[in-house]
C-alpha cells in the first residue's frame, strides 16, 4: 500500500481563509503534506488519484450529536413522517410489534412531534394502552427532553397520582390528578432508570454498525454529548466500538451528574489526539421549545403560565465550571430560551477564561439569544453551538409555541457570526423530527435557503452564503469542538475528505439539502464508495 496519494483535477474547497480553493493535494501517511494549483505542484512518487473534476470537501464535523442514542433508535419504532402521521397509525404500528414481543420486553419508539400528528396533540398513556396494556412501551419525542408511556411502564417505574414531580421534571396529570403517561425532563428518569441494559457489547456493536451511516454522509468527526458513567461507561462503549470498527474520531461530553464519578488517574482520557477522548461537561439549563420546557421569556403562546422549565442553577454551573477548569475541559450548557440563555452568560461573563485558543465555556442549541445575552457572550468569549435543523424539520411546533415573528428569529445565525460569537452547525441527532435526521447537507440547506421542509419562510434576512455554512460544519466545528487537526485540508492535518456528486457551490440553491455523497476519505484512505 503506498503512503504517498497524489489527487488531481479536483475543486478543493479547503476551508482555509489564506488558500480557500485548490485542483491538487499530496498526502502522506494520512495528512496533507501539500495543497494548491496542480501546475505548482512538486514533484514526487506515488499513488495517482483523479478527482474527475469533482467538488471536494472537508469531512463534517458533527459539533453536537449522540451517536449512542441515534444507533440505538435506529433499531426502534420511527415515529416520524411519513412512516406515522397519526395517533392511530402510531397505535397501530406498536400493536403489531408487540404481538412478535415477550411480556418481559418492552417496546421503544422515537421521533414523534405532536405539530405532525393529525390529532394535533402529544400520546398518552390511553392511546399506548389501545397497541398493549401487558407490555411497556416508552416513546421518545423527536426533541429527547419528553417521553409518552403506557399504563404497563408507569406501574413498573411506580408512579402513581402520589407520585411527586422530581426536581427538573414534570408528571404530567388529568383533570383528577393521575399521571396521564407524559413524563417531561427529569420524569422521563423514572421509568429510563428501569428500563433493561443493554450490554456494553450490544451498544459497541450498534455504534460501529452505525459509523457506515456517519461515513455515507461524510461525517468523519463526532461528539458525544450525554455521555453518562454508568451503568455503562461510554468512554469504555466508545473504545469498544472503534476496535469493533468505528471510524469516526469521537470527542465525549459527560452529564455533570455522571462526570463526579469517574475516575481521572488515567490522565490519558483528555488526550485528544486519541481517537476517543472526553473534551467537556455537559449541563441542562431548560428543556426543548417544541415540548414547551424550554425556560422562555415571553410566556409560550396560549398560555400566560407556561414559561418552560429552568434544569440548573447559578451554583451548580460555577462549580461544574470550576471542575472543567481543573481538568483542561469546557463546559457545555444546553439552553434554548431566553431565560436559560441568559442564566449562562450572565454566570460566566467574563469568567469563560481557563482555555487558551479554544471557547472554554459552550452554549448548545442557543435558540433564542437576547440582544443583551449576544453582546455579552461576544464579550466573553463564550461559543455557540447550534442546529439549522431544527427550524427547517420542526416549523409547526415553533410556530404553535412561539408564533411567527419569533419562530423567524429563532437561530439568528447571520447576527451571531456579526456580533462576533464564535459558533459551530450540528445536527443534535437523533433529536429532531426528520427521518434523516444526521444529515449534514439538510441543516446546510435550511440555514442558506431558511425555509422549512413546507417552504415556511423561516426568517430570510438570517441566511448566510454556502461557503459559511460549510465552514460552520467543518473548519467553524473543529475549533469548537476542539477534534485537532481536522475540518479543513491544509497541510499537517489529517486527511478526511468527501467528494460530492455535485458542485455544492454551483448548483441552485434549492437542491443543497438533497446533495449526496460520492466518496468519503479517511486520513486519505476511501472508507465510503455510493452505491451507483
Amino acid at each position: 500500500m503506498s503512503f504517498t496519494r497524489i489527487f488531481t483535477n479536483g475543486k478543493i474547497f479547503t476551508a482555509d481563509r489564506q488558500n480557500r480553493e485548490a485542483d491538487a493535494m499530496i498526502i502522506c501517511k494520512g495528512k496533507v503534506s501539500w495543497i494548491g494549483k496542480e501546475e505548482d505542484m512538486p514533484s514526487v512518487m506515488g499513488e495517482k488519484v483523479n478527482l474527475q473534476g469533482r467538488r471536494v470537501l472537508p469531512a463534517f464535523i458533527d459539533a453536537h450529536l449522540h451517536p449512542l442514542m441515534l444507533a440505538e433508535t435506529s433499531r426502534q419504532l420511527a415515529c416520524t413522517s411519513p412512516g406515522v402521521t397519526s395517533i392511530v397509525g402510531m397505535v397501530q404500528a406498536l400493536k403489531k410489534l408487540s404481538e412478535a414481543q415477550s411480556p418481559d420486553s418492552w417496546i421503544e419508539g422515537w421521533g414523534y412531534d405532536e405539530g405532525k400528528l393529525e390529532e394535533g396533540r402529544t400520546p398518552n398513556r390511553h392511546d399506548l394502552d389501545q397497541a398493549t396494556r401487558n407490555i411497556p412501551i416508552v416513546l421518545t419525542r423527536t426533541c429527547t427532553h419528553i417521553l409518552s408511556v403506557n399504563s404497563r411502564a408507569l406501574e413498573i417505574a411506580r408512579i402513581t397520582k402520589d407520585t411527586p414531580d422530581p426536581p427538573g421534571g414534570k408528571i404530567d396529570r388529568d383533570e383528577y390528578g393521575e399521571p396521564t403517561g407524559v413524563l417531561r425532563e427529569s420524569a422521563g428518569d423514572l421509568v429510563k432508570n428501569k428500563m433493561p441494559v443493554k450490554s456494553l457489547e450490544e451498544k459497541a456493536g450498534a455504534l460501529a454498525e452505525y459509523s457506515d451511516t456517519f461515513l455515507a454522509k461524510g461525517i468523519t468527526g463526532i461528539t458525544e454529548m450525554m455521555a453518562d458513567h454508568r451503568p455503562i461507561d461510554h468512554f469504555e462503549i466508545y473504545k469498544a466500538a472503534a476496535k469493533k470498527g468505528m471510524k469516526q474520531r469521537a470527542a465525549l461530553y459527560y452529564n455533570w451528574d455522571e462526570f463526579q464519578q469517574l475516575d481521572f488517574n488515567d490522565q490519558a482520557l483528555f488526550d485528544r489526539e486519541q481517537a476517543v477522548y472526553i473534551a467537556g461537561i455537559k449541563l441542562f439549563a431548560d428543556g426543548s421549545i417544541s415540548g414547551q420546557t424550554a425556560w422562555v421569556h415571553p410566556a409560550f403562546i396560549g398560555d400566560d403560565e407556561n414559561a418552560g422549565i429552568s434544569t440548573t442553577s447559578r451554583e451548580e454551573l460555577l462549580k461544574a465550571g470550576e471542575a472543567a477548569k481543573k481538568y483542561g475541559i469546557q463546559l457545555a450548557v444546553h439552553a434554548m430560551g431566553e431565560q436559560a440563555i441568559d442564566q449562562v452568560v450572565d454566570t460566566f461573563f467574563k469568567r469563560a477564561d481557563w482555555l487558551e485558543g479554544a471557547p472554554s465555556v459552550r452554549i448548545e442549541h442557543a435558540s433564542l439569544p437576547t440582544v443583551r445575552a449576544l453582546q455579552r457572550a461576544a464579550e466573553s468569549g463564550i461559543a455557540f453551538v447550534t442546529q439549522p435543523i431544527f427550524l427547517f424539520a420542526e416549523i409547526e411546533s415553533y410556530l404553535n409555541n412561539l408564533g411567527e415573528e419569533r419562530s423567524g428569529n429563532a437561530y439568528p445565525v447571520k447576527t451571531i457570526l456579526e456580533k462576533g460569537i464564535q459558533l459551530a452547525f450540528s445536527s443534535d441527532a437523533p433529536a429532531t423530527a426528520w427521518d434523516d435526521p444526521v444529515n449534514p447537507f439538510v441543516g446546510l440547506g435550511a440555514s442558506v435557503n431558511r425555509k422549512a421542509y413546507n417552504g415556511w419562510d423561516i426568517g430570510q434576512e438570517q441566511a448566510i452564503s454556502i461557503e459559511t455554512a460549510i465552514e460552520l460544519y467543518t473548519k467553524a466545528s473543529q475549533e469548537v469542538a476542539r477534534i485537532p487537526f481536522v475540518g479543513r485540508l491544509v497541510p499537517g492535518f489529517h486527511a478526511d475528505f468527501i467528494v460530492l456528486e455535485k458542485d455544492i457551490l454551483q448548483v441552485d440553491k434549492a437542491e443543497i439539502s438533497g446533495m449526496a455523497v460520492k466518496e468519503t476519505y479517511l486520513g486519505g484512505e476511501k472508507v465510503y464508495q455510493k452505491k451507483v
